[in-house]
């Protein structure tokens, strides 16, 4: 079976292999890109060699076809350009920390990451003053947030700091359950994962895009928080099964597979079946939470003028989390970051600086 994509970064279409494909996501959520997607990649790569996340070698070669662009792209339908262009950014940081953070581990560096998520914590407090840090991780860090906090009200701040310094301190825990070789418990590990893969700070940006900050009623009903979590938890569970192969090489211990496969006594098979049941079931709860969170923007549109502008922000909300079931199933059939058949070493991304990592 093949399913394609309609061309981003590339002009040829991409067959999903089988084992991967999703019919229901291939017909009922078309895909959709924010027109300012060229210019943001452009933009992107740009901010990458500016800020120094990546060396000029490898922005050349890879940034392009790592397509982090075209993840955020899919996803904040709407967006105005800056804010778009300020949450590209930071996802592309996002994921240029993620390698650092392997590769402290890889390379024996508790030391350095303790250093790093510190300062983590101090520039996501106060951005403004960690603009020319020496290194560029964190100063990149803090040019894309104090971006973000442009947008929204303090409160919004607030919350997104929240939010993203217990991200930095579940990837701390990432750091020691690797270094021990242990791995998590399935529960622990789906609990973990909220937070690794930052669901509430995905979540948390759709409301620059629809350029409103929700009320704590409408974020915490449980018709729009059912939405958010299902949309996320597809693309985290999804992202484990097409990034098993590349993970076991790396010998890490969080993927849903590899718990299943550790605590609950599965073949590799039959974890790999496990986790597709659940990526499917996810998707069709979501369908079912969408039409209750488009009901509740219709019960908010008879609220008068405020009530209308609520209920279209929400409504903004709630398609972008359709969108990023076919934003994020695209992207890992498209993105280098998970085509490990084509590296030379299966375990070391080409992408990464692996001089800078200690590697010779």
């Amino acid at each position: 079976m093949h399913a394609f994509s309609h061309g981003t970064t590339s002009s040829t279409a991409v067959a999903v292999p089988p084992a991967l494909a999703l019919p229901v996501i291939e017909d009922a959520f078309p895909r959709q890109l924010h027109p300012y997607w060229p210019k943001l990649q452009e933009n992107t790569r740009d901010w990458l060699l500016e800020k120094r996340l990546m060396p000029a070698d490898k922005v050349r070669e890879y940034a392009d076809g790592l397509c982090y662009t075209d993840l955020m792209a899919g996803y904040y339908l709407g967006a105005p350009d800056d804010v778009l262009q300020a949450i590209a950014d930071y996802s592309a940081w996002f994921f240029v920390w993620d390698d650092r953070h392997d590769r402290d581990i890889v390379h024996g560096r508790p030391a350095d990451w303790r250093l790093l998520r510190n300062r983590l914590h101090a520039a996501l407090d106060a951005p403004l003053h960690h603009l020319h840090h020496p290194d560029p991780l964190v100063e990149g860090f803090a040019d894309s947030v104090s971006r973000l906090y442009s947008f929204l009200p303090r409160t919004w701040n607030q919350r997104f700091a929240r939010h993203f310094h217990a991200v930095i301190e579940a990837y701390d825990r990432e750091f020691r359950n690797r270094t021990e070789g242990y791995v998590p418990k399935v529960e622990e590990y789906l609990a973990l994962r909220r937070l690794t893969f930052a669901h509430w700070i995905w979540t948390d940006l759709l409301e620059p895009s629809a350029g409103c900050e929700l009320p704590d009623s409408v974020r915490g009903h449980p018709a729009y928080r059912r939405a958010a979590l299902l949309s996320q938890e597809f693309a985290a569970w999804y992202n484990d099964l097409c990034s098993l192969p590349k993970e076991i090489a790396g010998d890490e211990v969080h993927n849903l597979g590899i718990s299943l496969v550790a605590h609950e006594g599965l073949t590799l098979e039959e974890a790999v079946d496990e986790v597709r049941r659940r990526v499917e079931e996810c998707i069709a709860e979501f369908l079912e939470a969408e039409r209750d969170a488009l009901a509740l923007t219709a019960e908010m549109a008879r609220g008068g003028v405020r009530g209308e502008e609520l209920g279209s922000a929400v409504r903004a909300c709630v398609g972008n989390m359709r969108n990023w079931f076919s934003s994020v199933y695209w992207f890992h059939h498209e993105s280098g970051r998970y085509m490990v058949d084509h590296w030379d070493d299966r375990s070391t991304p080409p992408y990464v600086n692996n001089e800078a990592a200690g590697e010779k």
